[in-house]
């Protein structure tokens, strides 16, 4: 049997991008709710919520970085001069938000809004840095003669800007809906009033995005409103609607896990939508997977420590999500 490793690895990368965006998703929007509630005990429950798990999250961001690297060297030398700057400012936010974690708890209690800040700011800074990214690849990138053929400031742009905000709201959903499974009694439903305000803001950027995308990009256009391919795509917008009539409900009533995961599932289908409009495609419109790839060769070493690899990863992420499952508990610290 013949495998198609460039499309096997494409799949992989897409879903490791995936699972960091939903498993870091959360926690970087319990650190952008943090001006929600000036209440230092219940910011202390929110940053307890992922204290077990945020660090393990970013395993995902490390693979899908790593492995763009190492199996389309064409894409990632094209796609990173473009990126360079909001690249550089997540890893920042990311530094600054790690650091508030281990150092939050230690410091004295004068000290302690100074690293409520960090990680606030953290938080927001490498959000919008990856929905500037996002806008970024959406929109096209210039190339010519395989290089990168662009200016410094090419990221920044309205399209960019506005997916940057979307995305700050959306992991602010997860991040909210996460706290009303997590929590109980009066900080829930705080956070219950603040996930409807977040899916009213992300439902309306879904929106935003949705009319704009076909006008940027003729080929979306063609994949979303032409036939036979809109038999296709249909479901997706109709799927996204009833899973947000879902969790509105969810919201409207004690719910406590169904909002999360509405919410999973409203990010799982846009994940697809956007990979109905880029594939087959790793540089939009310009390489796609087979012409990015590395060696056939490569590939097939590469994926014999993936195998070995990802099952681990995926051991060890359920493990420590299985060991902290359950309310978090005002008495209970993981410091």
């Amino acid at each position: 049997m013949i495998l198609d490793y460039p499309l096997i690895w494409g799949f992989l990368i897409a879903v490791a991008i995936f699972a960091y965006v939903i498993l870091d998703g959360f926690d970087l929007g319990i650190g952008i709710l943090y001006p929600t509630t000036k209440d230092a005990d219940e910011r202390t429950l929110m940053m307890n919520s992922v204290a077990p798990v945020w660090d393990g999250n970013e395993t995902w961001l490390v693979l899908g970085g790593g492995g763009l690297f190492a199996v389309f060297p064409l894409a990632y030398s094209v796609i990173m001069p473009a990126v360079y700057a909001p690249i550089i400012g997540m890893l920042i936010g990311l530094i600054f938000r790690g650091v508030a974690f281990e150092f939050r708890f230690k410091s004295s209690v004068e000290r302690r809004p100074f690293w409520d800040i960090s990680f606030f700011a953290g938080s927001v800074v490498a959000a919008f840095c990856q929905g500037l990214v996002l806008g970024t690849l959406v929109q096209g990138i210039d190339v010519v003669d395989r290089t990168y053929a662009g200016g410094w400031w090419d990221w920044l742009t309205p399209f960019s800007v506005m997916t940057g905000f979307a995305v700050v709201s959306g992991y602010a959903l997860l991040g909210s809906t996460w706290l009303v499974m997590k929590l109980e009694g009066v900080p829930q439903a705080h956070f219950r009033r603040v996930s409807k305000y977040a899916a009213l803001v992300l439902i309306g950027f879904l929106l935003l995005v949705s009319m704009w995308m076909p006008f940027i990009n003729e080929s979306i256009m063609e994949k979303w409103f032409s036939f036979p391919y809109l038999l296709y795509t249909f479901p997706v917008p109709l799927l996204v609607a009833v899973t947000t009539l879902v969790l509105w409900r969810a919201l409207m009533s004690d719910a406590d896990y169904t909002p999360f995961l509405a919410s999973l599932v409203i990010f799982l289908l846009t994940y697809v939508g956007l990979g109905i409009n880029i594939f087959p495609y790793v540089v939009p419109n310009v390489y796609t997977l087979w012409e990015a790839a590395a060696p056939d060769s490569s590939l097939k070493f590469l994926l014999v420590g993936a195998v070995i690899l990802i099952p681990m990863i995926l051991a060890y992420t359920a493990y420590a999500y299985y060991v902290f499952r359950g309310k978090i508990k005002s008495t209970e610290g993981y410091h």
